[in-house]
């Protein structure tokens, strides 16, 4: 029989056995305690190493994204420079500065609110509200100011605000403003150009390639430009246009047109003032056209220098009628028909050319087809469907055909240079270049009428355009303008084209003014002969020694007739 004691020894552990059951519990805490560290510390180690690979995206990499890309990553490029533009003379007209633009990435602003905030106080012309739109968008890049001063770059990059950066970029500068504009153009605010030969060369300046050197003489263009603004104002006019070309080359010197606006301030370049008179717009030239006439008459040999057209009785054809401004009703020779502008004697005269010849001559002088000037804003000339009798005695004193100021100071150089048609350009051209070129009028022709528009300034309605020293030459031309319901007799365009000097001729001038009023200095006139004949001769005195044209006394040959004059000026001058 077992005792109690004997039953309580059996069922109770002994001292050894439980200091060991202590010791393991003991190790497995341990060791439980040492795993969560290690899976703490891993747990902290990668949220550590996923700050940093964003901070070193932001910081780094750029974060941000692309305009019209939202999952793509943004990397800022340095910019390429757009290639400069000069005038001849190598006078900066456009040229490209190194600029920041802002941008945002809203999921990273903080504080929307107080972020636009500080911005509006560095850029006060911007609107809090927009601004604040825009740092709340749900997008992760937007703009926010293109094209910074270095002012404003400086203080908002010292405003630290998270979520701003900055993208290195350019700035198109033209020093001159409104000087070149509608041969300059601009553009947009990406570097791209949207007119003028920044538009017409956009290809070959955005390669940053060599710098784009124009014709035009930056001080001639602005002699030119302020004697255009006092006629406008004079005359308050809506608009102007005016030409300086060398009859040699076909280089533009100069090209204005009025209104003009600021490439600086691109905001303007809207209407009007976008509009280039000189290339794109297209005009009946009036009575400039007859020295067309009667070059093609003396060049076709219809008619001698010394014969002439009854101009006694105006011309009926069917419904229309031909008459002259200022008639004489009598017969007249070739020189008093451009003398005294014979609308009846130069539609004679062209029907003995007839209208095939007159098509031929017109398009080898390039007026039947756009101007090939290096500008994409180029008008195409206004022309009858069916060139019949009667078209061809309008268009004999610029009627019934419209051409734009560029083709008429080209195809007056061809008169005079010789007879040789060189095409517009706006490119300078190396002195020691060889210009190639196509006869349209034999030498004689030319010398023939370079006398003759030195008649006309000398006798005729072109007086106002006489510079002493510099024997100009030239015709006056107006035009009334067509409405809806047929010419309109109180719009007009005044012109005058001139070359000089005359007796060697190295420059065409053309000022054509858009809707003159006559005024009481003018006796009401309105006309080429009082509005832009004037201009015409305050702009050569000007340019002529500027551009080193000498000067030449031909007071005897000047004293002689007309007729006389006719005979001793082909005496006196040799063919070219």
């Amino acid at each position: 029989m077992t005792s109690a004691d004997d039953h309580f020894d059996s069922g109770a552990p002994t001292r050894g056995a439980t200091r060991i059951q202590v010791e393991g519990v003991r190790k497995q805490a341990i060791e439980m305690g040492r795993s969560r560290l290690l899976v703490t510390g891993a747990v902290i180690m990668m949220a550590f190493v996923a700050i940093s690979v964003r901070l070193i995206d932001l910081m780094v990499m750029g974060g941000a994204q692309e305009p019209g890309a939202e999952q793509a990553r943004y990397v800022p490029q340095a910019p390429v420079l757009r290639g400069d533009i000069v005038d001849r003379n190598d006078i900066l007209v456009a040229t490209s500065l190194p600029t920041a633009s802002l941008y945002a990435d809203p999921t990273m602003v903080l504080d929307a609110d107080d972020a636009a905030f500080q911005l509006k106080l560095v850029l006060p012309d911007m609107d809090i509200d927009d601004l604040t739109a825009k740092l709340t968008a749900k997008r992760r890049f937007i703009w926010l100011r293109r094209n910074l001063t270095p002012d404003q770059h400086f203080e908002i990059n010292r405003l630290g605000i998270p979520g701003l950066g900055f993208q290195s970029e350019e700035r198109r500068v033209y020093p001159h403003g409104s000087l070149l504009a509608h041969v300059v153009g601009l553009t947009d605010r990406d570097g791209n150009g949207i007119a003028g030969v920044e538009r017409y060369f956009d290809g070959v300046l955005d390669a940053n390639a060599e710098t784009l050197r124009l014709s035009l003489d930056v001080r001639v263009q602005s002699l030119v430009r302020e004697e255009l603004v006092r006629t406008v104002g004079r005359f308050d006019a809506i608009g102007a246009a005016a030409v300086v070309m060398d009859v040699n080359t076909g280089e533009l010197i100069s090209m204005v047109s009025l209104p003009d606006f600021d490439p600086n301030l691109p905001s303007g370049a809207v209407g009007d003032a976008i509009f280039n008179r000189v290339t794109k717009g297209v005009y009946e030239m009036g009575s400039t056209f007859k020295l067309f006439t009667a070059a093609m008459a003396l060049d076709a040999g219809t008619v001698e220098i010394g014969g002439g057209y009854d101009a006694s009785e105006p011309i009926r054809v069917a419904r229309f009628t031909i008459s002259d401004y200022h008639a004489k009703n009598r017969w007249l020779s070739v020189p008093e028909i451009l003398i005294h502008s014979s609308n009846i004697g130069a539609a004679k005269m062209a029907v003995d050319v007839g209208s095939e010849r007159q098509q031929e001559y017109l398009r080898n002088l390039g007026l039947l087809s756009p101007s090939e000037i290096e500008l994409p804003e180029v008008g195409s000339p206004l022309k009858p469907a069916t060139w019949r009798e009667i078209n061809t005695m309008t268009i004999s004193y610029g009627h019934g055909i419209a051409v734009s100021p560029v083709q008429l100071s080209s195809g007056v150089s061809t008169l005079v240079n010789g007879g040789i048609r060189h095409p517009a350009t706006l490119l300078a051209i190396d002195e020691n270049e060889e210009i190639a070129g196509d006869r349209v009028f034999s030498s004689t022709t030319s010398l023939q009428l370079r006398g003759l528009m030195r008649l006309v300034v000398r006798n005729g309605t072109g007086r106002n355009a006489d510079v002493p020293g510099y024997m100009v030459g030239g015709k006056t031309g107006t035009a009334d303008k067509q409405g809806s319901g047929g010419y309109e007799r109180n719009k007009r365009i005044a012109s005058f084209v001139g070359a000089f000097p005359i007796n060697d001729p190295r420059y065409v001038v053309l000022v054509l003014v858009d809707e003159p009023k006559g005024i009481e200095e003018t006796f009401n006139y309105a006309t080429g002969g009082w509005v832009a004949a004037p201009a015409v001769g305050r702009i050569i005195a000007s340019m002529g020694p500027l551009l080193g044209v000498p000067t030449a006394q031909m007071a005897a040959l000047d004293d002689t007739t007309p007729e006389g004059f006719i005979k001793a000026w082909e005496q006196t001058f040799e063919t070219r």
